[in-house]
This record gives structure tokens, C-alpha cells and sequence, in this order.
């Protein structure tokens, strides 16, 4: 177990802001990670467990042990006539990950490339992204209890999933007891209200590996117009998943920028979802709304459209800005010698939220967790 104290985070947050760890413990095994929930100098102070630091703003020094989730691990882990099961330790980094299974034979993740984080991230978010989320090739995964030390699987009923949403960002609401009672008794079942159970593991645990679920009669999901447009413009009929990974990493660079160079966290606002006649409301006024119809017969409107209708793309707050190329990214304007400060960042948003609603009457939710 390594354990680093006052160690800066700059280079561990992808906005690249300037903030502190009281303590940092870098876990590459199972056994790090224990050691650091029994070490004395340790176990009382609160934890927080970072992965790759792409879906966090900081707003000050975290007086905290950090867990550095850096544990490294993939492999086949069984299949059958329907699937491959694919597992991934948690410090793994994701879209490596998926160029893998890709390379291995194994399609399904494509839709999801080019997402930066690591493994063990994905299912706290449910990332997603041209019409695939995680839950949707998710199986199960491992985790370990902060406060009890003891190992836990949650199944994908178990862990809530919802758009950017899982029973990883609620609070608890009922003892740990009763978590471990309720998973034996839940193994029985095929799903169960998050509500109605024991859920809420914020702050409660540590994920250290995800099992994944590919399909082995692969179907491309091509319904976003991005993809429609590839798929016309290189007249493929029938696309590989390679195809679909290439075509959604060509996207993504054109539209987003790598936090290698300019600093942000992706995405910084959820896709708000209204109802037809919400939908139909605004589409009166403005004509030009980007929206997505879904399967329960709501409306998903794009926040991106919504930010730039308002006049946002390019303004900035002190050294964060909104991305002249995509107005739903927020960036790091100062790079690492004049970084933005994670009060900046917040302003900005704040102030776009009430732009949106004031124009839309939408409110926008952001998508990072903020420290």
C-alpha cells in the first residue's frame, strides 16, 4: 500500500484544477485496498474513491483519504449460447478497455468508445452515448463496503440504473445489515424498486470490478443522426462494430476536446427530458430544437442546442469557458499554469442553468459530481 499525504490532484482531475488530498493511498490490489479501511492512521477519516478524475469538478482541498483506484485486469470470464461475459478490474481505462474486446471479437461496447475514466467508474454514471448506455451490456460487479471491509456483487436490478444514474450516487437509507439481508433475498428475483429496498451506496463503497455482458448476435445501434450520416457517407450497408468504433471515435474528436490538452470533463449537463406537449411547446417557438423521441413517449431535448440557442458558446467566467465547438462542454481556458478554479467553473454553470430555464423554463442538472 503507498500512501502519498498533501499529494496535489492537478494531474488526477481531467478539468486540470488546482486542489489537494489530506491523503492519497494508491490501491492496485484487494489487499491495498483493505489495508487502508483497517490501517489505524487511517480508518476514521472520511474516504473518497477517484478513479480517472473525468467526472469531477473540485471546489477546494479535499481533507479526506483518497482512494487511487489503479487495479489492473481483463479477461474472458465465461460465455454461452447468448454471450460473452467480459470482466475488467476498476483502475482499467475504459475505452482501452473496449478497443480490447473489440480487438478480441467481442462487439457491443463500441457506442461507448472514447469515454474517458476508468472502468469502475462507469457503472456509478451509467455512462452513455449514441443510443447505448452501460445497463444495456452491463452483468454484474464487485464491490467492497468502506466502513464493514466486506465484498458485495449487485446485479444490474440492484443497481438502479437511470439516465446518468445509479444507486452509487444516492445516500444510503437503511443499514448496511440489511443491504447484505436484501441482496441474498434479491437474488431470486428479476427486479426490484430501488425505493422499496436498501438502496443508496454513495459514499458507502468502492466498485473493484464490472462484468460485462456482450451479445453474440451483434446488432449495431446507429440511431443517432451522426451515425446515420456515416453509414450514407461510407455506403456500408451492414457495419462492423469496427466501423461503428471508428466512426464514433471521429466523432467525438471533432466535437469535444481531449482533456489532454484543453481541460473539462466531457458532457457537462444532462439531456433534459420533457413530455410531448412540452416538446411541442417549445418546438412552436423554436422551430429548430434538437430532440429525440423515446420508447415511453417523452421527448429527450439536446442541452447542447439549448446552452448555444442562449448565446453561451465561447463565454467564458475567469479561465473557464464554454466550448466554442460544443456549447454543452465546459473547459479549462488557462491550461496547468493558470488553471481555472472550481468556483469559476460552478459560476459558469450556475449562470447557464438560469439562462435555460429563463428562456425554456428547463432545468438543466449537471452531470459531474462537484467536491
Amino acid at each position: 500500500m503507498m500512501v502519498e499525504h498533501n499529494q496535489s490532484l492537478q494531474s488526477y482531475n481531467s478539468f486540470g484544477i488546482l486542489a489537494r488530498a489530506q491523503v492519497l493511498v494508491r490501491v492496485r490490489s484487494e489487499d491495498d485496498l483493505r489495508q487502508a479501511l483497517h490501517d489505524p492512521s487511517l480508518k476514521f477519516l472520511p474516504k473518497f474513491v477517484l478513479g480517472g478524475g473525468s467526472n469531477l469538478v473540485l471546489t477546494g482541498d479535499l481533507k479526506v483519504c483518497v482512494l487511487k483506484m489503479e487495479t489492473l485486469g481483463r479477461a474472458l470470464v465465461g460465455e454461452d449460447e447468448r454471450a460473452y461475459y467480459v470482466q475488467a478490474e476498476a483502475g482499467e481505462n475504459w475505452h482501452d478497455f473496449v478497443a480490447w474486446t473489440l480487438e478480441q471479437g467481442w462487439a457491443g461496447l463500441e457506442n461507448l468508445a472514447m469515454i474517458p475514466g476508468t472502468v469502475g467508474a462507469t457503472p456509478v454514471q451509467n455512462i452513455g452515448a449514441y443510443g447505448v448506455e452501460l445497463q444495456d451490456r452491463f452483468h454484474e460487479l464487485d464491490a467492497i463496503h468502506l466502513e464493514t471491509g466486506e465484498s458485495f456483487t449487485l446485479n444490474a436490478a440492484q443497481c438502479a440504473f437511470g439516465y446518468r444514474d445509479s444507486v452509487f450516487k444516492h445516500g444510503p437509507k437503511s443499514h448496511w445489515g440489511e443491504l447484505k439481508r436484501g441482496s441474498e433475498e434479491l437474488k431470486s428475483k428479476t427486479s426490484f424498486n430501488a425505493e422499496q429496498a436498501f438502496m443508496g451506496l454513495a459514499g458507502q463503497s468502492v466498485i473493484t470490478r464490472v462484468r460485462f455482458r456482450l451479445p453474440k448476435k451483434w446488432v449495431p445501434v446507429l440511431d443517432y443522426q451522426d451515425l446515420q450520416k456515416r453509414v450514407k457517407d461510407f455506403g456500408v450497408s451492414k457495419p462492423s462494430a469496427q466501423d461503428v468504433f471508428g466512426w464514433v471515435c471521429d466523432i467525438r474528436r471533432e466535437k469535444l476536446p481531449d482533456p489532454k490538452v484543453i481541460g473539462n470533463v466531457g458532457s457537462f449537463f444532462k439531456n433534459p427530458t420533457v413530455s410531448e406537449e412540452q416538446c411541442k411547446d417549445i418546438i412552436a417557438r423554436e422551430p429548430s430544437l434538437v430532440h429525440y423521441a423515446l420508447h415511453d413517449g417523452n421527448y429527450k431535448l439536446a442541452a447542447g442546442w439549448l446552452i448555444d440557442a442562449c448565446g453561451w458558446k465561447g463565454k467564458s467566467v475567469g479561465q473557464a469557458a464554454v466550448y466554442e465547438k460544443q456549447a454543452l462542454v465546459l473547459v479549462n481556458k488557462g491550461g496547468l499554469e493558470m488553471p481555472c478554479t472550481g468556483g469559476e467553473v460552478m459560476t459558469l454553470a450556475r449562470a447557464i442553468q438560469t439562462s435555460v430555464y429563463e428562456r425554456f423554463g428547463i432545468r438543466l442538472e449537471p452531470e459531474p459530481l462537484v467536491l
